[in-house]
């Protein structure tokens, strides 16, 4: 009876049965979305978010569209298969780029250099001797020879301070996480996907292969299929789902205009990053590192310790001698794992789960609402 509130239209139009219910609006949400309208076009699919605009990280990222520094590189392939999951970041960001084109994201392949203090020449060396290494291991990945190279030679353009070495990623970029998540959600609307906000899901109740979703708002909707692409906050809805969350913070600057910093940037293990805006500002994010546990959180929220961290950062090493007014600060939330690819799988029949990018939302997210729609079509 709750959903009697709503009219017949709305309910015609929006909250009636649907094939394919998607919890989440993001990156991965609306590309499932597209790609399962493209394979079952008379299909209803409808995607629901929680917020009045995506929740998560989409709209909160950096803009890097990567697959990660050596020193990153190094850690990650403790963990698994790295050629394959770097294969993946590639193929998630071809298809982005297929999807929206680089014009529509601003996708510009400027790039990306890893900066390492005069302290840390034992890293910096670890780093350089792998260069031959990685380049080797990613060429089949990446369809170049030479991915990753000793930049020290530009080290004086960008006028950093306590930089000791420079490495470069030939093949990063960055791109306009506004304008992509613009882009998609008009895409799914001119797909007839209604993408209704403010909607959250509170629980999915489960009947002769029915799925019931009961809506903050009160209303509710039915669905055959349900896709939970909700990433960091996935636990809520899938208890024990192996996904935690890593909030990542992230200012802005004022314009400078009189700064030139092009290409992409990391540091400290990569999880500190930056890169100059269109506008000639300069985005700064990252120090989650510095209390895991902390940051360990679905909250939005800012820190001093990691605020001062970015701010230290900027001062000493990005701009040395500057203090440029700070005119935005945000936190984005995402979703990290003990493996590095993403999980797409059944949580129970007529639930598929695609989350967990690790970080990686820009580069692995339109392959894993790839990889989702097809799972949903063929079920």
């Amino acid at each position: 009876m709750r959903h009697l509130a709503l009219s017949y239209w709305e309910y015609q139009s929006f909250f009636g049965p649907a094939d394919v219910a998607i919890i989440g609006a993001g990156l991965v949400g609306l590309t499932a979305a597209l790609y399962l309208k493209q394979r079952r076009p008379h299909w209803r699919v409808v995607v629901l978010e929680r917020g009045a605009l995506p929740s998560g990280a989409s709209t909160k990222n950096a803009g890097f569209a990567c697959f990660g520094s050596i020193s990153e590189l190094i850690d990650q392939e403790k963990r698994g298969d790295l050629q394959a999951v770097v294969a993946a970041r590639c193929e998630g960001l071809a298809r982005l780029r297929e999807l929206l084109s680089d014009a529509g994201l601003d996708y510009q392949p400027v790039g990306g250099y890893e900066l390492f203090r005069h302290e840390e020449t034992e890293l910096a060396a670890e780093c350089r001797d792998k260069i031959d290494y990685f380049n080797a291991l990613l060429a089949p990945v990446v369809g170049h020879a030479r991915t990753f190279r000793d930049a020290n030679a530009e080290a004086g353009r960008f006028g950093f301070g306590g930089v000791g070495t420079l490495l470069k990623n030939e093949h990063e970029g960055s791109l306009d996480a506004g304008r992509m998540m613009r882009a998609l959600l008009a895409r799914a609307w001119a797909a007839d996907v209604p993408v209704l906000t403010n909607c959250a899901v509170e629980s999915i109740e489960t009947a002769a292969n029915n799925h019931r979703l009961q809506l903050s708002n009160d209303a509710t909707l039915e669905a055959t299929q349900v896709l939970l692409a909700t990433n960091a906050f996935a636990g809520e809805l899938l208890p024990g789902v192996a996904v935690a969350p890593g909030r990542g913070q992230v200012l802005v600057t004022e314009p400078l205009p009189e700064v030139a910093l092009p290409g992409t940037f990391h540091y400290d293990h990569g999880y500190a990053y930056f890169r100059q805006l269109p506008d000639h500002r300069i985005l700064l994010g990252g120090g989650r590192n510095l209390d895991f546990a902390a940051e360990a959180t679905t909250t939005p929220g800012l820190t001093e310790p990691v605020q001062s961290y970015l701010e230290n950062l900027l001062h000493h090493v990005i701009v040395p001698g500057q203090r440029p007014r700070i005119d935005f600060r945000w936190s984005g939330v995402m979703g990290f794992g003990p493996a590095l690819a993403p999980i797409v799988e059944w949580a129970r029949p007529g639930v598929l789960a695609a989350v967990r990018c690790n970080g990686m939302g820009v580069a692995m997210g339109a392959g894993t609402g790839w990889r989702a729609a097809r799972l949903l079509a063929g079920a």
